[in-house]
This record gives structure tokens, sequence and C-alpha cells, in this order.
């Protein structure tokens, strides 16, 4: 079972980083008052203002910095700035054995998702959450709020609308997953996480429905769906077509590889690239509960 990260209390310090694009200080301001008002005081990292192209500083910057607050025995959690493009590049030259003897909170999405699976296959709880850079967007407030409670130990179910797509059923396993892309991109690396017998949940944002089509296809032929205890399927948000259609939104392209199992399934869960982000816990075991009436996920 994985482990899972003290809770925060007040005065606790909370370390803002960014691993992939660049960001400035003025782009956080929202979320250093925001997590000053959850009585936290915070730190940011050489990463924020530093810039190397699209990126926050060159890797060895961002390396450096994300190890630091690794490290540092006085950060409690490392609040991910935001996403992009970059966390790949610097995953395989961190240390994770200080962090082992002492875990804390690590937290963010999309390209961070490369994170948050790394750390499960070192037998380590993170948060699949909004980021810094989004926490002042308006619609945002619940799930800036369930980050929060995450952070602070505070228990947390979920109740869903029901969706004409979902397979109605009852599963427990622990919960993984983040971005499509990310986790196709990760098959074969040393972040590649098993999926059997856990809840996989799934988002991606700016993708060609013929792409989304594509690394379904990959997820399935490596086996990933196969065995999944349950499916929860996410914000597919802005997809592109082409001039000739693809013929499927995105989930009715989930529903084609999905439909070759078992498992429940529920679309429109609130997680992804839309202010409705409801901070889930990778690694966590839950218990997922689909019906006609709507679905309902609760912690373990």
């Amino acid at each position: 079972m994985p482990t899972t990260p003290p809770s925060l209390r007040p005065g606790d310090r909370v370390a803002i980083v960014s691993t992939a694009r660049k960001v400035t200080r003025e782009e956080v301001a929202a979320a250093v008052e925001t997590l000053t008002s959850w009585q936290l005081e915070v730190v940011l990292g050489e990463s924020i203002t530093a810039e190397h192209h699209q990126f926050a500083g060159s890797d060895a910057l961002r390396r450096r910095d994300f190890q630091h607050q690794l490290d540092a025995p006085d950060i409690r959690a490392i609040l991910c700035a935001r996403g992009g493009y970059g966390t790949t590049r610097i995953i395989d030259e961190l240390d994770f054995s200080g962090f082992a003897q002492h875990p804390k909170w690590i937290a963010g999405f999309s390209d961070v998702t490369t994170l948050n699976c790394h750390l499960l296959t070192l037998g380590h709880e993170s948060i699949h959450g909004v980021m810094p850079l989004l926490f002042g967007q308006p619609g945002g407030e619940a799930a800036l709020e369930s980050l929060r409670r995450v952070l602070f130990g505070e228990p947390m179910t979920f109740s869903v609308a029901a969706h004409p797509l979902n397979r109605a059923g009852t599963a427990t396993g622990e919960l993984i997953g983040g971005n499509l892309t990310l986790l196709q991109n990760l098959s074969g690396t040393r972040s590649d996480c098993a999926t059997a017998g856990r809840i996989l949940f799934l988002e991606d944002i700016d993708e060609y429905l013929y792409n989304i089509d594509r690394m379904l296809v990959h997820l399935d032929r490596t086996g990933k769906l196969r065995n999944l205890a349950g499916l929860l399927v996410g914000h597919f948000t802005d997809p592109h077509d082409n001039a000739v259609p693809f013929g499927q939104t995105a989930y009715e392209i989930v529903a084609t590889y999905a439909d070759k199992y078992q498992f429940p399934v529920a679309y429109g869960f609130p997680v992804g690239h839309e202010p409705q982000n409801m901070a889930l816990i990778c690694g966590r075991a839950a218990q997922l509960t689909v019906a006609a009436a709507g679905t309902h996920l609760q912690y373990l």
C-alpha cells in the first residue's frame, strides 16, 4: 500500500516550483495569497521567474530546484506551478531517497502526471489537482477547496451526475491516472505504472480526435485497460478534428475501448483542464459506484 505523506498544519512551509513551462511571480500571486490564507508559509523556488526558452529555466536549474525542495526538511509540500512540457526531461535524475524517509505531498496535474506516476512506482501517494497558475480561475472554487481538504487530511467524497455512456457497477482499487498523452508517453519507462486492479482516471486537452484514438489503441494493446477495476473519464477539453471528420466524440472514442471489458465506467468526472478539476489522491484505495442515479467515489 502506498505511503501517505503527513497532513499539513497551520504554520507549515510549502514550496511552489515549476518542473515544466516558465511562469512569472505575478502568475502565482493568487496562489501565494490563497495559501497564506490557509495559514501556510509559501516559499517560491528558483524556477519561478527563471526562463530558458519555453522552460522555467534550464533542465539543470529545474532539477536542482525540485531536488532542493524534496530534500529540505522544513518544506512540507511541493506544489508544481503549472504544466506545459518538461517534467519528463528531469525525472530520471531526481533522487527520491531522502523523500522516501520523509515523504511530503507533491501536487499538480497535466505534465505533472509524470511525477504522480513516478511517485506511485516508488510507493508514495501524491495529488492530482489544480496548480498555482490556476488558483484564481473563475469557477474553480470547489476544485481549490478539494485540494485544501486533501492537503490538510480532511475527508473527501465525490458525487457526479449520471452520463448516458456510463456502465454501472462497483469497484475498489487504488486511483491512478492523469493526462492521457503523458500516460502514453510514460509507457515502457521507469515511471510507467501498472494498472491491473486499479481505478484509472483519464483527461486531456487540445488533442486531435484521431490522436486520442491512437493513444487509447496503444494503452489497450499494451494491456493497460484489460484488467482495470474501474475507469473514470474526465474532461477532454478543446479537441480538434481534421477536414475529414473522425466521426466520434472523445467520449465515444473512449467507449470504443472501454466497452471491450466489463469494469464500471463513469464519464463526465470533474477532473482535467477545466475549472472543475477536483483533487484526486494517486495511489489511495477507493470505492467507485456507478449507478443509474449517478457516480459516487469515496476513499477507503
